[in-house]
């Protein structure tokens, strides 16, 4: 399809955006595709498929993950319109194990279809425990749910994104359709759209067309072999292309206007495809970028039905969906109103695509504006086992006992990084610190009954702890990241010291005396220098949060204003400054 100049100019721009990603190593390869006017305008492949192999292109396979969820959301309103089902449904008439599973007060009410779709069933966030369901059997499944299940929040009062929630959909669907959800989505929804190379399983896929997926250890790639089709591929079982994602995401951009056109170019209608993208239920709100960046812009962001809604004050709405997984990142996004979108595919774990996707639409949408506002988060108790987790994890990080280990590790955490290398690491740690003990006036923070975060302090440094469970029951622990942050050394603190004065002068400036490399844009960071400035007022104190202390440092400044997240990086002598960024803290 031919393009103005100006178009023409913006994906070269958004083309770059991509090539300079790449280019910084996240993933051994990446796919990408522009869609505009209902098609696929360009696309590009960088990197490799797997090591040592050809770059990919528009048509090669990626594992999309959570993007998956748009499509069992979208099998869910087709089974509503044609009277198979309701939203306002509840959940257990369509899976029998739930009959009388109790919320998490007297009077929660009952878990419905529509709670699952807009992740307000109330169960916790279960990342990464979810991805390692994948190909979990039904009759194991089966065996979970009558287990029963932990909730974080009474259903329909919060949003919190739930893998789980959309397992349970894939069994409402197979329920509501009387035939398995692989014969539904495959017959009625992604053969209709000719969607050839989006499949469950790719073993029927030429293996020359099939991305690999990768994650980084001891600083090389190592495959990571694909999970089988199981009870939990309706949350993120599907592989995909940019060919065939593109033609999803024109799909949900021609649902916009409503209008009296013909409505049977699609399987789902096309007023059902505008109601996946409506914002269902508010996300707590958070920044969304540094005010350090072109000035703040805020977005209000809510979840439709397996898509999440952004409202800016940059662009207006946008949609999008991420997907996460071992060997695997990727990301859509599109602007309905004008039509543009994009689609970016990656082959390592987690790969960040949202950050440079996010990155080309902008580009992409250069000059537009629009309005936003949204909820705020509200702050909420803990599970007395998520209480217990803690205080076994704190005995954990001082001593490592295996009984601990294997009563509180779900398996996905053996299986992201080896309980061998995570017993090493904090054996490291403990070498670094010292003993660890918890901070004094430093409460945990609980983003969710299931979730924990909190600072221990050592002779030579702090860690910071955080940890995730289960949806199970009993919940066992199935994210434990650890963060240290070692003093600084004597130069990394006199250079600290001088940005801070720095801050408070009449005129701050990054500081003449502190060296720089030549890749380093010394008036971006004056620019830096003065925006954070106005943002915090006087600046008084430091507090060390991450870093080595012997290269690179990250500190917490108080301000009479606001407070700020200072990173500093330097070469292995401490003589030139080799990375320097500002930002909001929170």
């Amino acid at each position: 399809m031919a393009v103005d100049p100006q178009t023409e100019a913006r994906i070269a721009a958004a083309a770059a955006v991509a090539e300079s990603f790449q280019h910084a190593g996240g993933q051994p390869g990446i796919a990408y595709g522009i869609i505009a006017n209902g098609e696929l305008v360009h696309s590009d492949g960088i990197g490799e498929r797997w090591l040592g192999g050809p770059a990919p292109d528009a048509d090669t396979v990626f594992r999309i993950a959570s993007m998956t969820k748009s499509f069992t959301a979208a099998a869910v309103l087709m089974l509503r319109d044609r009277g198979a089902l309701r939203l306002d449904d509840a959940v257990e008439t369509y899976v029998p194990e739930l009959v009388g599973l109790k919320g998490p007060t007297a009077d929660s009410p009952t878990l419905t279809v529509r709670h699952l779709l807009t992740m307000a069933g109330g169960f916790p966030t279960d990342d990464p425990w979810g991805d390692r369901q994948q190909n979990l059997p039904l009759p194991a499944f089966s065996e979970l749910l009558r287990g029963g299940l932990s909730f974080a929040w009474a259903p329909g009062t919060r949003f919190e994104y739930s893998n789980l929630g959309y397992a349970l959909l894939g069994r409402v669907v197979a329920a509501a359709a009387g035939s398995p959800y692989l014969d539904f989505m495959t017959g009625q929804l992604l053969v209709p759209l000719g969607l050839d190379r989006t499949t469950f399983d790719p073993a029927g896929l030429p293996a020359s067309e099939v991305a690999r997926g990768y994650r980084r250890s001891d600083e090389q790639w190592s495959e990571v072999p694909f999970d089988a089709y199981g009870a939990f591929a309706p949350m993120g079982g599907l592989f995909s292309t940019v060919r065939d994602l593109a033609r999803w995401v024109a799909g949900m951009i021609d649902a916009f206007p409503a209008r009296d056109d013909d409505d049977d170019l699609h399987p789902l209608r096309r007023a059902s495809r505008r109601e996946l993208q409506q914002p269902h239920y508010g996300i707590p709100w958070l920044p969304d970028a540094s005010p350090f960046e072109n000035l703040p812009k805020q977005t209000a962001r809510s979840y439709g039905y397996g898509l999440m809604v952004e409202d800016d004050t940059t662009h207006g709405r946008v949609v999008a969906h991420s997907g996460g997984y071992p060997g695997f990142g990727s990301h859509m996004r599109w602007h309905p109103q004008s039509g543009v979108g994009v689609v970016a595919l990656g082959n390592s774990t987690y790969a960040a695509t949202r950050i440079f996707a996010t990155d080309m639409l902008d580009v992409l949408l250069d000059g537009r504006s629009g309005r936003s506002s949204g909820p705020a988060p509200k702050a909420q108790g803990a599970w007395a086992a998520t209480l217990e987790a803690r205080a076994d994890v704190e005995r954990l990080l001082n001593e490592w006992d295996d009984a601990i280990a294997a009563r509180w590790f779900s398996e996905n955490v053996d299986l992201d990084e080896p309980l061998s290398r995570r017993r090493a690491q904090i054996e490291r740690i403990r070498e670094q610190i010292g003993e660890l003990r918890p901070e004094e006036g430093q409460d945990p923070v609980h983003e969710a009954p299931s979730h924990c975060s909190w600072w221990l302090r050592g002779p030579h440094g702090r860690l910071r702890v955080e940890i995730r469970l289960t949806p199970e029951k009993p919940p066992r622990i199935q994210t434990l990241d650890l963060t240290t942050a070692m003093r600084p050394n004597d130069r990394l603190r006199a250079i600290v010291d001088e940005i801070i004065a720095a801050l408070n002068d009449r005129w701050p400036a990054f500081p003449s005396s502190v060296a720089t490399a030549t890749s380093v844009d010394r008036e971006k960071l004056d620019r830096l220098m003065r925006l954070a400035s106005a943002w915090a007022g006087t600046c008084q104190h430091a507090e060390v949060r991450a870093g080595d202390g012997e290269t690179a440092t990250t500190v917490r400044i108080t301000g009479r204003s606001g407070n700020l997240m200072l990173t500093l990086k330097t070469d292995q002598e401490n003589v030139l400054v080799q990375k320097f960024s500002v930002d909001i803290a929170m």
